[in-house]
């Protein structure tokens, strides 16, 4: 989704109301089993966090305050996986034409290696947080086109062979399923799709390559729209892996019924051989938050990794960050907030519990094929 820079990002979250210190909001970090130990368990690979480099924070002024923050991210056994939220996105690998600079992403790589966690990078294509001068440049369909093979193949050459996965196009879709009018649309059309994932397959040919996007998670014209480009790939046989649903949620949007309709769709997109995640999963309140909205987003969250747990396509969870003060959405969304597991005084949303029952539920995961009889989805409703 939308980060402006993280430093920015930072400052604005300080504006947040501060949890009460010291107050019960679940088992925490010190739990004996964390949530990608209990992942695991459930027959995933990982469940993660996005995070941002240090340096980033150290910008921002905070660096004194969060040895609590990498103790949770790199040693607990929280998180078995970690995105760079912002820094291998095109504003910070590629910020003059043919000039690439890797600091950014490489420290939360680096980091990832050295902690052992599984590393998702994020995003080759994609037409937010791109650097000025590729909106700004006066395009052929020849120029752009070896913009986009230069820029892939010399950010996913960089990271060759450390990438679980790519998100290789982000966000290519309106809301009614219709293609985005971005700068690489405009110019090229659908065939920028189609040349992201073939050269992103030529240059890390054992990377998973995803498409990745926002309200993916309940049936709608949207999810038809990503399905039709997996299809198109597909007809071309050109690689795809996987589909990425952001998951970016609403608490105060959600129903119990929702667990279902997740359900449905992971069951569709799996249907067509490509494996599914939850990319950047978070639920944001209306703030100051309260105990009603904190039991919504308790059931939203349970819902969302619920189904994940149920469909054998869904291969893994990451939430986008999990500290509320490192979050985007009190930048981008005024009012609302606080939409993580972990509060600003490092105590765990009542949510955290509800991703637990999730992993926890012991529920059988199913295949994509509906299968006969009660639907085992029944048993994760609150």
């Amino acid at each position: 989704m939308h980060l402006p820079s993280a430093a920015s990002l930072l400052l604005a979250a300080l504006s947040l109301p501060l949890a009460s210190a010291g107050k019960d909001h679940g088992p925490g970090h010190g739990k004996k089993q964390g949530l990608n130990t209990l992942a695991k368990k459930a027959g995933l690979k990982y469940f993660g966090s996005a995070t941002d480099s240090p340096g980033q924070r150290e910008r921002a002024g905070l660096e004194a305050s969060y040895a609590k923050y990498d103790e949770i991210m790199w040693k607990s056994d929280e998180f078995g996986q970690t995105t760079p939220t912002n820094g291998q996105k095109w504003l910070f690998v590629e910020p003059a034409p043919g000039i690439f600079n890797y600091t950014e992403g490489e420290i939360v790589a680096s980091k990832a290696k050295k902690h052992g966690k599984h590393l998702r990078c994020h995003a080759l294509v994609w037409h937010s947080q791109l650097a000025p001068w590729v909106e700004t440049t006066e395009w052929t369909k020849e120029t752009l086109r070896a913009a986009i093979v230069r820029h892939i193949t010399k950010v996913a050459g960089h990271w060759k062979g450390r990438c679980y996965a790519w998100d290789v196009v982000n966000e290519a879709l309106n809301e009614d399923g219709t293609w985005r009018e971005s700068v690489f649309y405009k110019v090229l059309g659908e065939e920028y799709i189609t040349l992201a994932f073939k050269t992103a397959a030529k240059v890390d040919p054992h990377a998973k390559l995803y498409y990745n996007d926002y309200n993916l998670e309940l049936p709608g014209a949207k999810v038809e729209g990503a399905k039709r480009i997996v299809k198109m790939l597909q007809k071309q046989r050109v690689k795809i892996d996987g589909m990425g649903l952001q998951a970016h949620l609403v608490a105060e949007w959600g129903s119990p019924a929702d667990i279902d309709r997740h359900i449905e769709v992971m069951r569709g997109f799996g249907s067509l051989g490509v494996e599914v995640a939850l990319t950047e999963l978070d639920v944001r309140l209306q703030t100051p938050y309260n105990t009603t909205n904190l039991a919504l987003q308790k059931r939203s969250y349970k819902n969302i990794v619920g189904a994940c747990v149920q469909v054998k396509e869904c291969i893994g969870v990451t939430i986008w960050d999990f500290y509320d003060p490192f979050s985007w959405v009190p930048y981008v969304f005024p009012g609302e907030g606080a939409p993580l597991l972990w509060f600003e005084d490092f105590t765990t949303h009542p949510a955290y519990d509800g991703v637990v029952e999730a992993l926890t539920n012991k529920t059988r995961r199913t295949p994509s094929k509906p299968a006969k009889g009660p639907r085992s989805s029944r048993l994760l409703r609150d």
